[in-house]
């Protein structure tokens, strides 16, 4: 990959392109999880020397998770595992730690899904209870690939809305993959597109669906109409 992007924190970047194209990786490195040969820089830190304590500040919902029917954990239990990955393995969670982990399953839906095990939820569920387990870390970053492949509408505004909330009241930077141009999320201002590796258009939405890039990508142009 050759990349050279920048994100202002509070800013809600949408990333497309077509499989293959370096998507996730792009996420992957950000996230400390790929070792990299460039600069990678994250809210002020290197990746490569902080990546340990970056972690704790950066929520994470990857592609693909895989739940096994009989995974005995229940819903809240993997929710939990995301403020364990903010406050430490070796420091039990206090009242308000779980104080966080019911708001944010409040906030999904998921609630009442608290006390089902994980495996025995749907696609969806599933999906919710991922993105609940990021936002329970409360964090400063929220990387997210592909969160709204297994949600109906209703789920998929619901989320949209939560993370405009993040952005307005914590300033919480948002960067969210998707392959689904309909997927991408309301108030997104900044949309790249990459292409074999490297960012091949930069802009607001309409500029990027109106562009050569864009067209050389997907073989048509996008309309976008306000």
């Amino acid at each position: 990959m050759d990349i050279n992007l920048s994100v202002e924190r509070g800013e809600l970047l949408t990333i497309i392109g077509p499989n293959g194209a370096g998507k996730t990786t792009l996420l992957e490195t950000i996230n400390g999880l790929l070792p990299s040969e460039g600069v990678v820089e994250v809210l002020g830190l290197s990746v490569r020397e902080h990546g340990r304590s970056l972690r704790r500040r950066i929520g994470y919902v990857p592609q693909d998770f895989m739940v096994e029917p009989g995974t005995p954990f229940l819903a809240k239990d993997v929710v939990a595992m995301g403020r364990v990955g903010k406050v430490g393995p070796l420091r039990p969670l206090r009242e308000e730690d779980w104080e966080v982990i019911w708001a944010v399953m409040e906030a999904l839906g998921i609630a009442e899904l608290a006390n089902r095990p994980v495996g025995k939820l749907s696609g969806g569920q599933q999906q919710k209870v991922m993105i609940a387990r990021a936002l329970a870390k409360e964090p400063e970053l929220l990387l997210l690939d592909e969160p709204f492949s297994s949600l109906d509408a209703k789920a998929r505004a619901t989320v949209c809305e939560l993370l405009e909330e993040l952005r307005g009241e914590r300033g919480v930077t948002v960067l969210v993959v998707t392959h689904d141009l309909s997927a991408i999320p309301d108030g997104c201002e900044r949309l790249i597109l990459i292409n074999g590796g490297r960012i091949t258009a930069d802009g607001r939405p309409e500029e990027v669906f109106a562009s050569d890039a864009f067209l050389k990508a997907y073989g048509r142009v996008r309309t976008v109409i306000t």
